[in-house]
């Protein structure tokens, strides 16, 4: 072997070992930054170590350097343009652009291949093709129906829809079968418009209470798509890197599973939560009859006397972007000398760690993200919380209320509280689409606004007490 293919090798086991750090690092907050760093860097030398070992001729070298500055422009006006309210959308697209890239590179070995390919070339092809045909349609879907493109239709929430699904896989699967006889022929691209239609009809009628648990699983089917287009191309590292990220998507798809108190298969095919279109809205005031509201100048009142505070962040103050005056508010406090947390459930927000997210932007402490496990024991000693556009997540009925949709989910037990402030634009029911008992307990009171406004209001309120 000459030195710059053995070179090239070298340079896949060091991107290897750096990508299983970073996705170690991943696992907490604190080490989350830097390990996306390494992540990156990994991906980076994959791209060359690839290079190095295939040597590309001069027009390669073209359609590589024109890729990489269109696709990392693209990349780069993302990253600086796309506000974290949309975030979410965000990884659903990309999750799609990964099903994309495996679905290209397979159709190119089925087309443009030399007709060399083994057996488990043909069978990677044809996993190739069919989950990333999956994950890219069901990405877009994702997508639209986040950012408010796409509606739930009404077929899709009658046992029509199952049906349809079941046919598009029966047809996915003619085409499956038929492939490896003949990979260039009519049988591949009925697998690829099965497929594609697979992963809307699967997706269409999933409604925005699932959405961190779909994401988490279609970045799962990217990472199963990658790891095919690995064993397609004969890269070991795309076999390593696929299979890492597919394995972790299933392990934080199943957390975020146990923390809805739902099971893939509800979420998938419909169930709790009133099945799974209902993507929240109804419920209004005249539904509560003991309701309590204050103005922020009694909120603040509560919070200079108060020794332990704990915020409860939710959607709410992702969608009034009210982090930076968050910290604002935490940082007065903390001045004054009380203890501040933040308890953070596992699908708080549209995305698995939407919050984690949210509050690093505004530079909150790592060691203030208090996981719900471990902030739940606390509750009872904590002198005020403040409820910011949370819902569904802290409603005591999923501990207390065997008829509630919500019965079994983990909450947060805010009610455990000495006193309870909930800021919420109105009384508007979560996605659950049912009443909160929390907001009719004795120590809550309701701060109606928006979240950012509120928040500054009670900066300048709890500034000028001194």
């Amino acid at each position: 072997m000459s030195v710059i293919p053995f070179l090239g090798y070298a340079i896949d086991l060091l991107a290897v070992l750096l990508l299983a750090l970073g996705l170690k690092g991943l696992s907490k907050v604190r080490s989350a930054r830097s390990a996306n760093g390494l992540a990156a860097l990994a991906m980076g030398l994959a791209v060359a170590g690839l290079l190095l070992q295939e040597q590309p001729d001069a027009l390669a070298w073209l359609w590589i350097v024109l890729g990489s500055l269109v696709g990392g422009g693209l990349g780069w006006l993302m990253a600086r343009r796309v506000a974290m309210t949309a975030m979410p959308e965000t990884v659903a697209l990309f999750n799609g652009c990964g099903g994309m890239a495996s679905l290209l590179v397979a159709l190119a070995v089925a087309l443009f291949g030399d007709g060399s390919a083994d057996m488990v070339e043909l069978v990677s092809v044809v996993i190739s093709v069919f989950v990333g045909a999956i994950t890219f349609s069901g990405s877009i879907v994702a997508m639209g129906k986040l950012q408010g493109w796409l509606g739930t239709p009404a077929w899709t929430q009658s046992q029509v829809r199952h049906g349809v699904n079941i046919a598009i896989a029966l047809a996915a699967l003619v085409g499956a079968l038929a492939v490896p006889g003949n990979p260039a022929g009519s049988a591949l691209w009925l697998l690829v418009v099965a497929s594609t239609l697979l992963g809307i009809g699967v997706t269409l009628p999933i409604g925005g209470a699932d959405m961190p648990v779909v994401i988490s699983l279609l970045n799962s089917y990217s990472g199963v798509a990658a790891a095919a287009a690995g064993f397609v191309v004969g890269s070991q590292l795309l076999i390593v890197a696929g299979a890492m990220v597919g394995a972790a998507g299933l392990i934080l798809t199943q957390v975020m599973c146990t923390a809805m108190n739902r099971s893939l298969v509800s979420v998938l095919f419909g169930g709790a939560l009133g099945g799974s279109a209902h993507v929240g809205g109804g419920g209004d005031e005249a539904g509560y009859s003991h309701i309590v509201s204050c103005s922020a100048e009694e909120c603040a009142m509560a919070l200079e006397t108060a020794e332990r505070v704990v915020f409860v962040p939710g959607y709410g103050l992702a969608v009034a972007q009210a982090q930076h005056a968050l910290r604002e508010l935490s940082k007065l406090l903390e001045a004054k000398g009380a203890e501040v947390s933040y308890a953070i459930h596992p699908v708080a927000g549209r995305m698995p760690g939407h919050m984690n997210v949210l509050l690093a932007e505004a530079d909150v402490p790592y060691e203030q993200l208090v996981e719900m496990d471990t902030i739940n024991p606390e509750f009872p000693r904590t002198d005020v919380v403040i409820v910011l556009g949370a819902n569904d997540v802290v409603n005591p009925d999923a501990k207390n209320d065997p008829q509630s949709p919500l019965f079994g989910m983990p909450v947060l037990e805010v009610d455990q509280a000495r006193q309870v402030f909930v800021v919420k634009r109105s009384m508007g029911a979560g996605y659950a689409g049912i009443k909160n008992a929390l907001f009719e307990l004795p120590q809550t009171a309701m701060v109606f606004g928006d979240a950012k406004a509120v928040l500054q209001q009670l900066c300048s309120e709890v500034r000028s007490a001194g």
